[in-house]
């Protein structure tokens, strides 16, 4: 990572003289660049903080020359843009990397205790401490949020002179401010400002609460740091205060898509370019002379038939004109999920296709008589696959699965054709649940009043945080959608004990709808590593057999009971039931939901009435 670049200084000649060379600041892996230190994020490098650059600047904030493009037609268009893009390297072999802007701008010297705008300090060049003590700054440790995404410094001057003025707002002294810490105890009561104004010192002490600022008529500048030259936009969200270190700062928004056939073949990317031209062709014979022009007389890697078997799926999958239905980003989002639960289910045996090919499905050679009375369907080994998870925006104070699009930032000043994404490649197992047993497990009266608990708590926090109150999201949480997510959950932490996964590793992507009823456990990797073997091999009848019942019988107990199982609520938001840390929750980066939705009684029942566990009949009696 590095900062923005150096303006170029005319010489006495008025010849320009070139720019400095940038000081790299630590580094981050390609994936963290996307799921931990993407566009707006915090980062630390040693003393000193740092706000991630947008990508609407890509010549000065995302170099493109070290931003290789990644294809996925499908997400693609769902999400608006022409390609993807890997974050640039920052190795000892790239030549840049990713902009990073100083952030938060106020520091306090530990040593003399100041507290002001780093500007105020005189740091040498090229160092960040203070000029009378030589000692190195400190970052605030604070700073303010709106749910809109915008970020700020924390208003130390009103929180420290509040008051001053008749009308209750904070005024400015023109004197130089400290922060010290009592020591007395690690809370914010210790936390102490003065000011040489001979203003009462104030400490940090209620500054988190949530109408904290709101009730000194401190409001949202709009700020967007992230972005080059963004104005102030007027906001009407009332700032929070949060440790500049804390997961709500920033949050990705990110959106993933299977590699499944057609486009999972490597050939057809040879033609990504030309989609626009091709769709025009309404026969073999105009497809041929497009091709002949595109590869300039050699050979296509794909042929005119092949060309118009994908046009159809394009159309299939993405309409045009004015009998298209209208469906919006979410929408169409989730009909990728259609497509990819068909295809699972079809499967693509390893000799159906090319050598180029990323997306393997089969069922298990084996006998299927293990699985008899488990209320499995067949599953599908996925020997290979290919995911593409791209950051489509952020958020801030608020959790991105309960937000809206109104909540939601930009990675970019100016709207651009591409994002920010990663591609990983590796191995999974695809399960179904028997859906005729599901229906009939749903519709018992115990059942249906645990899931609408959870349904009515997490359409509440859904409100809560929706930015038109008329356009609410509606809650995912069915009996059917919390059962396999609960499952989906046991089955990762069984399979990390046996497949040489860690739980960490592995990832869920489940399958919840009127007609669709699976799940695809499958490794998360961004390198080879994650198709080793393993996880395939849990697929394989007899161990997946085992491996559920041992699962089931796990998930009776928890070391926290008998509170887990008779919780009434728990989980963020209350969007939980029996689930906690010591049985079925797992971490953050494994779940679709962010550890939401999930109740073990669906799965092994309660003592008062084990009849509404979908698989306590694998229970000994």
């Amino acid at each position: 990572m590095t900062p923005p670049p150096a303006r170029r200084r005319r010489g006495a000649d008025g010849s320009a003289t070139p720019a400095r060379t940038l000081p790299r600041r630590g580094a981050v892996r390609r994936a963290q660049a996307i799921t931990t230190y993407g566009v707006g994020s915090l980062i630390a490098v040693e003393q000193e903080s740092f706000i991630v650059s947008g990508i609407d600047d890509a010549a000065e904030q995302w170099p493109r020359d070290e931003a290789p493009v990644i294809h996925e037609p499908r997400l693609a268009r769902v999400l608006g843009v022409s390609r993807f893009r890997l974050p640039p390297a920052s190795g000892d072999d790239s030549r840049d990397g990713i902009r990073v802007r100083r952030f938060p701008l106020w520091h306090h010297c530990p040593e003399c205790h100041a507290l002001d705008h780093v500007r105020k300090f005189n740091s040498p060049p090229g160092r960040n401490e203070c000029a009378e003590c030589s000692e190195s700054l400190v970052p605030s440790r604070f700073v303010v949020a709106c749910e809109d995404g915008h970020i700020a410094d924390f208003p130390y001057w009103k929180w420290l002179h509040r008051g001053r003025r008749g009308d209750g707002e904070a005024g400015f002294c023109g004197g130089r401010m400290s922060l010290r810490s009592s020591g007395r105890t690690s809370s914010l009561r210790s936390v102490v400002i003065s000011c040489s104004c001979g203003v009462p010192e104030v400490s940090m002490e209620g500054s988190f609460r949530r109408g904290a600022l709101k009730d000194l008529k401190i409001r949202c500048e709009g700020k967007s740091p992230w972005l080059k030259d963004a104005p102030d936009l007027l906001c009407s969200q009332p700032p929070r205060t949060l440790q500049r270190g804390s997961s709500s700062v920033w949050q990705p928004v990110l959106r993933s898509a299977l590699s499944i056939p057609p486009w999972s073949d490597t050939r057809v990317h040879a033609l990504d370019k030309h989609w626009d031209k091709l769709r025009t062709c309404s026969s073999l014979a105009e497809i041929e002379i497009h091709l002949k022009y595109i590869f300039d007389g050699t050979a296509s890697p794909v042929s005119p038939e092949e060309v118009m078997e994908l046009l159809k799926a394009m159309e299939a999958e993405d309409p045009t004109g004015d009998d298209a239905p209208g469906l919006d980003q979410e929408q169409r989002y989730r009909a990728l999920r259609d497509l990819e639960y068909e295809r699972l289910c079809a499967g693509n045996p390893m000799d159906s296709g090319h050598h180029t090919e990323q997306f393997v499905c089969e069922p298990p050679t084996g006998d299927g008589k293990p699985l008899i009375g488990l209320g499995l369907g067949t599953p599908m080994l996925v020997k290979k696959l290919r995911e593409v998870r791209a950051l489509k925006a952020f958020t801030r104070v608020i959790d991105p699965e309960t937000s809206s699009e109104g909540h939601e930032a930009e990675l970019s000043l100016h709207r651009t054709d591409w994002l920010p994404a990663m591609e990983v490649h590796g191995e999974g197992v695809f399960l179904r649940l028997d859906e005729e047993r599901i229906d009939t497990w749903a519709e018992l009266p115990g059942v249906a009043e645990r899931v609408e608990r959870i349904r009515h708590r997490h359409q509440r926090v859904l409100a809560q945080r929706a930015s038109d109150p008329t356009r609410v999201p509606i809650s995912p949480a069915t009996p059917r959608m919390a059962l396999l997510h609960t499952f989906a959950h046991v089955m990762i932490n069984e399979w990390s004990l046996d497949s040489g996964y860690p739980a960490a590793s592995l990832r869920e992507r489940i399958y919840s709808g009127d007609e669709m009823a699976g799940v695809l456990i499958y490794t998360a990797t961004s390198d080879s590593a994650g198709s080793l073997g393993g996880l395939v091999a849990q697929g394989e009848t007899d161990r997946l057999a085992q491996a559920v019942r041992s699962a089931v019988r796990r998930a009776e107990w928890c070391s926290a009971d008998p509170l887990c199982i008779e919780t009434e609520t728990s989980g963020a938001g209350g969007t939980n039931l029996a689930a906690c840390h010591a049985c079925v929750m797992l971490p953050e980066t494994s779940c679709e939901h962010n550890n939401g939705l999930l109740d073990r009684a669906l799965l092994v029942g309660t003592p008062e009435d084990p009849s509404i566990g979908f698989f306590a009949h694998l229970l000994p009696q």
